[in-house]
């Protein structure tokens, strides 16, 4: 379904709400979403509890729209100065501060109702995550590293996932976290070289001004170390050869990325970007089709 689609399907005056929770730019749910997927399947003997994924999916619908909403009003006046943003709901104008605080309120009561279908020691992980989700709009101001804690930030899932599955943590969860956070460092660098002019200008920090011309090295780094955590989660779980295809298809996901990016030109950032969308899929198939190979 097209952005345009699931804009022209709702009223009229949902639609703003809709752009402000990024329901027409489904990417940044399905990277959310695919650590916990992941984290699911790894810890399931056998094959992933549907139930657990239908609720990650919701959640990560739900805490991805309310992080977008509460970073729109954290940013909102270094939205209206960069070309990319400025025509975002808050930024314009089309929805006011105490608007969208009252809708963030919503979508952050529905993510609570969805986490208290956990087990306890996974609710209260849940929980440890909002000071990650309310700290990570301030990092742009303070480091040139902010895409490192949204790397914490979008990969808790693959924590939670575990927990919602075993009521506890193991050193596998921690490897895909490890390895997601690597991954975001890649995948993020790159979209952050689509405003990197207008970042230099107002002060934004970002890793794409710090890397500069550095930067296709570095993610050559970041996702040789992504995979490495990866794979180092799957030997820990004995998990059989599918979840190493998978991997491998990642890797060329990976090096095709790198290889063919076009640092000074912005829609390539954002497809090259886009592109992880495949790199989660490749991996979530490849656990599960390990699973059901016993």
């Amino acid at each position: 379904m097209t952005a345009s689609l699931i804009l022209n399907l709702l009223p009229r005056p949902l639609r703003p709400f809709a752009v402000l929770a990024r329901l027409d730019k489904p990417i940044g749910t399905w990277l959310l979403l695919w650590p916990g997927a992941w984290s699911v399947a790894l810890a399931a003997d056998g094959l992933a509890d549907i139930r657990l994924l239908a609720l990650f999916a919701a959640g990560a619908l739900v805490m991805r729209s309310a992080g977008c909403v509460y970073n729109d009003i954290v940013d909102r006046d270094f939205d209206a100065r960069v070309a990319r943003t400025r025509e975002r709901p808050i930024a314009s104008g089309v929805i006011g501060v105490k608007t969208a605080l009252a809708f963030l309120v919503l979508l952050l009561a529905l993510g609570l109702v969805i986490l208290l279908q956990f087990n306890l020691f996974a609710i209260l992980l849940g929980i440890a995550s909002l000071a990650l989700v309310f700290t990570y709009p301030f990092m742009k101001r303070i480091t040139y590293w902010p895409q490192a804690f949204l790397g914490l930030t979008f990969n808790w899932g693959a924590l939670l996932g575990w927990a919602a599955v075993e009521g506890g943590l193991a050193w596998p969860a921690g490897l895909l976290y490890a390895g997601g956070i690597a991954w975001t460092l890649g995948y993020d660098t790159i979209y952050a070289h689509q405003d990197k002019e207008d970042d230099a200008l107002i002060g934004v920090k970002s890793t794409a001004l710090a890397l500069g011309t550095k930067t296709k090295p570095w993610l050559w780094v970041f996702y040789l170390a992504a995979l490495a955590a990866f794979a180092a989660a799957g030997a820990l779980t004995d998990i059989a050869w599918p979840f190493y295809a998978g991997l491998g298809a990642a890797a060329l996901l990976f090096a095709w990325q790198v290889i063919t990016l076009k640092l000074a030109d912005a829609a390539d950032c954002l497809s090259k970007f886009k592109l992880n969308f495949w790199v989660g899929a490749v991996i979530f198939a490849g656990i599960a089709g390990a699973q059901a190979l016993g």
